[in-house]
C-alpha cells in the first residue's frame, strides 16, 4: 500500500494538535498502519527535531532505512538524508539521557512499540517524564502501541490517546495443531515433534497460499532446526533473530525474486515490515528471561506466547494485502492464553536498571514514573551486586552512586562487565565484548578457546565482536599486557566474583554456595579453579549448568574475590553423619569456599555445647536420671514454683547454669557431655527449701508393709501393686495433693483395674474382679469383704 494511503495519515492532524496542546500523547494503531515510519517525518515537517527509540537493533535499521534518516545503535552510526529524524535503540537513548539530561537539540521523543514492555523502554520513559517535569516542559513525548490497551500509558504520560482505526487488510486464521499431543516446553527444550509439525505447516502454507511465509519460533536453535527440515523445499530460507548479521537483515527487508520463508524470533513481531509476506505460521512459543536472584543466575525459558503477541504476529500477514495466519495450536488453547506478556521489569536481572536509576538520583526507583514497580527481591539483589562492584556506597540519605558507578553506567555494557573493563583497561576489551553478546549455542565451554576461535573467524558473530571490541578499546584506558588466559580469567572473575568456583566432589562449588557441573567431555574437566562466565540452572535441577568458563588458579581467585578469616566455633554435623560435635577452627574462606582451617585450642565453646544439647540427644539418660526428672517434672506441674520446669529439654537447657555446672564449663566435645552423671546433676535443681522425698516420694508403703515405687512419667503418679496387698486400704493416697492412679494387679502381675478412687472400687468393682479371678487363682485370697481382710503378699 502506498504510504499516502496508510490509515495513520488520517489522524496526523489530530496527533499534531494534541502534541501542541498537551505536549504528550499515546498513539495506538494496528500493525501496518504506518505509525513507525510516517509519524516521525510528519513531526519533522512541523519543524520538530525528532528522536525515535526502538526496542531492537533490527527495528532501528529497518525504520531508518524506510524513512531515509540517521540511526545509532551500540557501536554503529549511520547518517541519513533527513537530519531532523534519528532512530536509536532505547539503550542508546538511556546513555544520551545520562550524558545530557536536557536532550539538547531534540524537540520530540517517540517511544515506539511501548506495549512490548522492554525494561530499557520503561526506564527511558520514566527518565523522560522526569526531564519534562523539571528541565524541559517543552519536550514532546509520544508513546506508540500496536494494541488498544493504552489507558495506563495515557495516565502515566499525561496525554490523551489518539487512535488510528481500521486494519489495513483482513487476516484469515487457520487453526493447525499437531496431529498428536506434544510435550509442553520445559526450560529451553522444545519438543522436536512440534518443530517437525511447524515445518510441515510451512510446506502446507506454501502449497495453499501465495506470497512469502513468515514463521515465528522461540529461539535460534529452533530456527536452525526448522531451516534444516525445509532445506531443498524453498527457494530461499532466511533466519532472523537478534544476532542476525546485517546482510541477512537487509535481505529480509528487500523483496525477493522467488518465494521466501523467513524464520524469525519475536524480533519480527512489530516495527518491521517484511515485504512480500502474505502468510504467517506461528509456533505459539516465545522466550522470557528468568532470574534466580538468590544465586545470581539467569536463563531464558520457553513459554506460551500471549494473545497480544499472537495478534501482533498475525498482523504481519496483512500489512500489504489480505493474508493468512496458521496457528499451531487449537482455538480452545488460544482462549486460555494470557492476555499480555509479562513486563520485563518483573522477570529480568535489575542490576543495570538499578545502576541507571541510581545515576539518575533514584537508587530505590520509588521516584520514577513506572507502569510496574520493580520486584523488591530483584531490586535488593541488584543493589547488593552493585555495592559489591563498587558502584554504590552508603550515604547520608541511603545508598548513592559512586564516581566509579557513573563510569560503569556509561560504558555501554552490563555493570559487571564494566567493572572488569575499568579494572583491567584495554586488555579486557576483547573478553568484555565477547560476553556482551549472546554466545553461539554451539560455542565451547572453554571461553579462552571461544575467544581465539572468534578472533580467527569470519562469521556474523565475529564481525559484531570485532566492532564492539573497537568501541570498548577506544573508551577504556591503556593497561599492562598479560597472557590471554590470565586476562580472560581475571575479567570473568572480576565481573562475576560470586561465580568463582573450586572443584568439590564430581563438580564445583561457587563462592555463592551454588553447586555447578561442567558438561560431559568438557575441555575444562581437569581445572581445580574456574571463573564461570555463563551459567544457568535448568528447571528442577539441583545444581547450575556451566556454559562458559575460564580455568584459573587460586591466586587469581584471591585477587578477584578476596578472602575472610574468622574464628568458627559451632556444633556441626559432618556430611554423611547423624551425630554432631563441637567444631572450633580458624577458617579462611572465599565466600562459601573453605580455603584453610586450623584448630582453636582455647576457644569458648559454651554456646556450641548448648546448641548441641538443644538439638541432639547427647546426655546419657540412665533409668535413675529419667525417674528423677519425672519426679521433678511432676512437682512443677502439681505445685509450680519454686520447683523448676523440667518437662521439655529446652526448659532443662535454659536452666543449664543451675544444674550442669561445673560439668558444662569443663566440656569441650560431645564425649564430655556423654560422660556427665545426669542423675547427680539433676539433684541440683531441687529447691533448697524443699525435700523431694517428702514432696514426691520415690516409693509408697502399702498395707502389707511393701514399699512400692511410684511412676511419675504420666500426668498422675502411678502405683502398680497386687490387689491383695491393698486389703483394708479405703482411701486413695495423694501426692502433693494429686490422687495416685492405682493399677491393681493380678497375682501374675497383670492389670485387673485402674482407679483413682479405691473406696468406689471396693464397693462396685471388686465383686466383678473377685467373681472372675478366684477360680483362676484359687490359692490366693479373694474375701467377700476386702476392707476387713488381712493384706498379704502370699497365697492362702
Amino acid at each position: 500500500m502506498p504510504e499516502t494511503d496508510l490509515p495513520i495519515r488520517g489522524v496526523l492532524p489530530e496527533l499534531l494538535a494534541v502534541l501542541e496542546r498537551h505536549g504528550s500523547a499515546v498513539l495506538t494503531a494496528p500493525p501496518g498502519t504506518g505509525k513507525t515510519t510516517v509519524v516521525p517525518p510528519a513531526l519533522a515537517e512541523a519543524g520538530l527535531r525528532v528522536l525515535v527509540a526502538e526496542p531492537r537493533r533490527l527495528a532501528v535499521r529497518a525504520a531508518a532505512r524506510r524513512m531515509g534518516v540517521s540511526y545509532t545503535i551500540r557501536g554503529e552510526r549511520h547518517k541519513g538524508a533527513n537530519p531532523m529524524v534519528e532512530v536509536v535503540t532505547t539503550g542508546v537513548l538511556l546513555q544520551r539521557l545520562q550524558r545530557d539530561q536536557e536532550l539538547t537539540g531534540v524537540d520530540a521523543v517517540i517511544l515506539d512499540e511501548c506495549h512490548e514492555r522492554h525494561l530499557d523502554a520503561d526506564t527511558a520513559l520514566a527518565f523522560l517524564l522526569d526531564v519534562r517535569d523539571t528541565l524541559r516542559p517543552d519536550l514532546r513525548l509520544l508513546a506508540t502501541s500496536a494494541t488498544a490497551d493504552a489507558e495506563p500509558w495515557a495516565r502515566l504520560i499525561g496525554g490523551p490517546v489518539v487512535a488510528a482505526t481500521g486494519a489495513t487488510h483482513p487476516v484469515e486464521t487457520i487453526w493447525a495443531p499437531p496431529p498428536r499431543p506434544v510435550a509442553p516446553p520445559h526450560g529451553l527444550r522444545v519438543d522436536p515433534a512440534l518443530l517437525t509439525h511447524v515445518a510441515s505447516v510451512v510446506r502446507r502454507a506454501l502449497a495453499e497460499r501465495d506470497g512469502d511465509v513468515l514463521c515465528f519460533l522461540p529461539g535460534v536453535a529452533e530456527i536452525a532446526r526448522v531451516a534444516g527440515q525445509l532445506a531443498g523445499d524453498v527457494d530461499q530460507v532466511l533466519q532472523v533473530h537478534g544476532q542476525a548479521p546485517a546482510h541477512v537483515q537487509d535481505a529480509v527487508l528487500t523483496p525477493g525474486a522467488g518465494r521466501r520463508v523467513v524464520l524469525a524470533t519475536s524480533v519480527a513481531e512489530s516495527s518491521l515490515t517484511v515485504p512480500g509476506v502474505r502468510v504467517v505460521v506461528d509456533s505459539g512459543l516465545a522466550r522470557e528471561p528468568r532470574t534466580d536472584h538468590s544465586r545470581g543466575l539467569g536463563s531464558l525459558t520457553t513459554v506460551r506466547a500471549s494473545k497480544a503477541a499472537a495478534t501482533q504476529r498475525a498482523g504481519r500477514a496483512g500489512r500489504e494485502a489480505p493474508g493468512t495466519v496458521y496457528r499451531c495450536w487449537t482455538e480452545a488453547d488460544h482462549a486460555r492464553l494470557a492476555d499480555h506478556p509479562r513486563p520485563e521489569i518483573a522477570l529480568a536481572d535489575l542490576t543495570a536498571f538499578t545502576l541507571q536509576a541510581a545515576c539518575w538520583g533514584a537508587p530505590d526507583a520509588k521516584a520514577l514514573a513506572l507502569l510496574d514497580p520493580p520486584p523488591p527481591a530483584a531490586l535488593t539483589a541488584a543493589t547488593e551486586t552493585l555495592t559489591m562492584l563498587g558502584a554504590l556506597e552508603p550515604g547520608k540519605a541511603g545508598l548513592r552512586v559512586t564516581e566509579r558507578g557513573r563510569r560503569m553506567a556509561l560504558a555501554g555494557v552490563h555493570p559487571r562487565l564494566a567493572r572488569a573493563l575499568l579494572d583491567l583497561g584495554q586488555e579486557a576489551a576483547e573478553v568484555v565484548a565477547l560476553l556482551s553478546e549472546q554466545l553461539p549455542r554451539d560455542a565451547s565451554d572453554d571461553l579462552v578457546h571461544v575467544w581465539r576461535t572468534t578472533r580467527r573467524a569470519n562469521t556474523p558473530f565475529a564481525t559484531r565482536w570485532k566492532q564492539e571490541t573497537r568501541r570498548l578499546h577506544r573508551s577504556s584506558t591503556p593497561s599492562a599486557r598479560r597472557s590471554e588466559d590470565e586476562v580472560a580469567g581475571l575479567a570473568v572473575a572480576l565481573a562475576f566474583p560470586e561465580r568463582v568456583a573450586r572443584r568439590r566432589g564430581g563438580g564445583y562449588l561457587m563462592v555463592s554456595g551454588t553447586q555447578a557441573q561442567l558438561p560431559e567431555g568438557s575441555r575444562l574437566g581437569s581445572a581445580e579453579w574456574l571463573a564461570i562466565a555463563v551459567a544457568d540452572r535448568p528447571a528442577g535441577a539441583a545444581s547450575a549448568r556451566i556454559r562458559q568458563a575460564v580455568a584459573i588458579d587460586e591466586a587469581t581467585a584471591r585477587m578477584a574475590v578476596g578472602t575472610t578469616v574468622e574464628d568458627e566455633v559451632a556444633w556441626k554435623v559432618p556430611p554423611g553423619e547423624r551425630r554432631g560435635d563441637v567444631s572450633a577452627r580458624r577458617v579462611e574462606r572465599m565466600g562459601a569456599i573453605e580455603l584453610t582451617a586450623t584448630p582453636l585450642k582455647d576457644a569458648d565453646v559454651r554456646e556450641a555445647i548448648l546448641y548441641g544439647l538443644r538439638t541432639e540427644d547427647v546426655l546419657t539418660w540412665t533409668k535413675a536420671a529419667k525417674d528423677l526428672r519425672d519426679r521433678l517434672t511432676f512437682c512443677h506441674r502439681a505445685l509450680g514454683a519454686p520447683w523448676p520446669p523440667t518437662g521439655d529439654m529446652k526448659d532443662l537447657i535454659d536452666l543449664a547454669d543451675q544444674w550442669l555446672e561445673p560439668e558444662l564449663s569443663r566440656a569441650r566435645r560431645r564425649a564430655d557431655l556423654e560422660r556427665i552423671d545426669v542423675a547427680s546433676a539433676l539433684k541440683r535443681l531441687i529447691p533448697w527449701s524443699e525435700r523431694l522425698d517428702r514432696t514426691a516420694p520415690e516409693r509408697i508403703e502399702v498395707p502389707t508393709g511393701s514399699k512400692i515405687r511410684i511412676d511419675y512419667s504420666g500426668e498422675q503418679p502411678v502405683l502398680a501393686v497386687k490387689l491383695q496387698e491393698l486389703f483394708g486400704w479405703q482411701e486413695t493416697p495423694r501426692i502433693a495433693g494429686v490422687p495416685v492412679l492405682v493399677h491393681l494387679l493380678s497375682p501374675a502381675g497383670r492389670p485387673l483395674a485402674v482407679t483413682a478412687d479405691l473406696a468406689s472400687f471396693w464397693r462396685e468393682g471388686y465383686r466383678h474382679v473377685r467373681a472372675e479371678m478366684r477360680g483362676r487363682y484359687p490359692k490366693h485370697p479373694w474375701p467377700e469383704d476386702p476392707l476387713t481382710a488381712q493384706p498379704t503378699r502370699r497365697t492362702k
